[in-house]
């Protein structure tokens, strides 16, 4: 995906002539952080295994980073706004490769989850100031287009080669090495940005909203931490009602701070457009569904199909190639003829209906069959879903909030993905031991029952998120009223779409 602003200049005469060459350098790390995300998957069976984690406690590994990075990603475009853009993205490589050394030679499983925390801290230093400087190397509109298409094409192939290369390194490695990967990605994009990349200075004068980042960041942890609570305390528990009533506490606390802070982290009015809040609503319930399916459908083939994770990772390529089929192919297309919610509200429709073909999937299902075409539904109904979501949500905003409003629209993302890790990951757990717990009465079946409940309970948690994709429709539906660009009024300013 790619964006431009429109009334730029054109490019001035001193135009970096290497400026080519420090696109490949940002896209690489922009490929290190992409990439992360799907081979942890591949690797978290493994990585279970070695280190006993619990059921419960596994779905940490996926939301500790996405907490971390969604819940500190505002504050850290204000960081680069404050120290320099470049400086900022050096800061972030190496503390992304220190992060991912320490993941890699995790002992226990609170050692890899405060590693994937940290990695999750330094990806919120290193995201917003790549595009930063992505933004600020190509002033010319043509190439900006370009570049950002080619940083969009490099950043949705990193989803796919994780899945592959997270295969790799589980099977003929180990899972360790799927984080030690991004060590040398780091130090080639280092030396890159000493090289190639040029910034402006820093700006002394900006504020660090950091009582508006403890606030919202603990609200968030707070009421991922209450759902992965009550698997093993039960929802009755003190502490789960207690947790998410701090949450709320909390995360109130944030919207009161934002109308008050001098620089607020989100400036309340970029979520008052209702076009704006209602993508991003979408994009959050969107990915919730997503990640959940993601974490079961690993363990899916693995432990119960028994694929190897190579054959997992390219079990799930298929899917990968509809959403990219869905986003550049179909919504691409029809975006400048059909009002945003014409896209998003069908791909809502479609993913939701690959989530309930999977809910019939049985200890034996067949791939090619019953697995495959649920995949490629969900893949293509992503695909009509983001790529307008994007769109919309950036269209018209002020220059000086074109930043703010991009880190908005991927901090929907990163937090869905931790309430849906959490949440369904609960669900699947809590469901499959009460099935297991009925269902045992002839100890000699032990292992057929174990296997069964662990399916159902997977299946329990795609009913779930099948219904959260079909709120997600209804959002759009109600809230995205925004008409085909070609039709709206040009904005003032437009901004670039952010990618990833």
């Amino acid at each position: 995906m790619s964006g431009t602003w429109s009334g730029e200049p054109a490019a001035p005469t001193d135009a970096d002539p290497r400026r080519w060459w420090g696109l490949v350098v940002i896209a690489l790390a922009q490929l290190m952080v992409v990439l992360d995300a799907t081979i942890v998957n591949i690797a978290l069976p493994s990585a279970q295994r070695d280190l006993g984690m619990s059921d419960g406690n596994r779905q940490w590994v996926i939301t500790a980073y996405t907490l971390a990075f969604g819940g500190l990603l505002l504050l850290g475009g204000r960081v680069a706004d404050l120290v320099g853009r470049k400086r900022t993205f050096v800061i972030g490589l190496i503390g992304f490769a220190a992060a991912s050394a320490i993941g890699g030679a995790a002992t226990t499983p609170a050692m890899l989850f405060g590693a994937r925390a940290l990695q999750g801290v330094f990806a919120a230093l290193l995201a917003p100031s790549a595009l930063s400087l992505l933004s600020t190397t190509f002033s010319d509109p043509r190439e900006r287009a370009r570049a950002f298409g080619i940083y969009g094409t490099l950043a949705a192939s990193g989803a796919a080669a994780g899945f592959i290369v997270g295969g790799v390194l589980t099977e003929y490695l180990n899972w360790r090495w799927c984080l030690y990967v991004n060590i040398p990605f780091a130090v080639a994009a280092v030396i890159g940005a000493y090289a190639l990349l040029r910034d402006r200075p820093g700006h002394p004068g900006a504020r660090l909203d950091v009582p508006g980042a403890l606030l919202g960041c603990g609200g968030l942890v707070c009421l991922v931490y209450g759902f992965g609570e009550a698997q093993p305390r039960g929802w009755s528990d003190p502490l789960v009602p207690a947790l998410f009533a701090l949450a709320v506490v909390l995360l109130a606390g944030f919207v009161w701070w934002q109308t008050r802070a001098p620089l607020p982290l989100l400036p309340l009015h970029i979520i008052r457009d209702r076009n704006r809040a209602g993508c991003m609503v979408t994009m959050m319930l969107a990915v919730i569904g997503m990640f959940g399916m993601f974490l079961f459908m690993t363990y899916y083939l693995q432990v119960i199909l028994e694929y190897s994770p190579l054959m997992t990772g390219l079990a799930f390529l298929p899917m990968t190639a509809s959403i990219l089929t869905g986003s550049t192919q179909i919504s691409a297309r029809l975006l400048p003829h059909v009002g945003p919610r014409m896209l998003m509200v069908p791909g809502m429709l479609l993913a939701s209906g690959g989530m309930v073909i999977l809910t019939q999937m049985t200890m034996d299902s067949a791939y090619a069959t019953e697995i495959l075409p649920a995949l490629i539904l969900m893949g293509l109904g992503m695909g009509l879903t983001f790529m307008p979501v994007f769109s919309t949500a950036t269209a018209g905003v002020a220059r000086r909030d074109s930043g703010v409003t991009s880190a908005t629209v991927n901090t929907s993302q990163q937090v869905g993905a931790s309430i849906g890790t959490a949440l369904l990951n609960t669900v699947a757990t809590s469901t499959g031991a009460s099935y297991i717990a009925s269902h045992l009465s002839d100890p000699t079946r032990r292992e057929q029952v174990v296997r069964e409940g662990i399916v159902h309970g997977y299946t329990v948690a795609i009913w779930v998120a099948a219904g959260i994709m079909l709120l997600a429709g209804l959002v759009a539906g109600l809230m995205v009223t925004a008409k085909a660009p070609k039709h709206d009024a040009p904005a003032d300013d437009p901004v670039p779409e952010p990618v990833g």
